[in-house]
């Protein structure tokens, strides 16, 4: 066995691989549930700007 027979091998390549693409996936669902949550209109905000009703 000499130096250049070795290494990590395709195992290795495939679980990097499977984790890569998991990353992917829940980087992609992460980003669609994020899209998906409503923030609160904050009215204490827009009268401190002049943008709230006039009273």
């Amino acid at each position: 066995m000499d130096a250049t027979s070795y290494g990590p091998g395709l195992l290795s390549f495939i679980i990097v691989a499977a984790i890569g693409l998991a990353l992917f996936f829940l980087l992609k669902n992460m980003n669609k549930q994020m899209r998906k949550i409503q923030v609160p209109h904050d009215h204490h905000e827009d009268e401190r700007h002049g943008n709230g009703p006039e009273a």
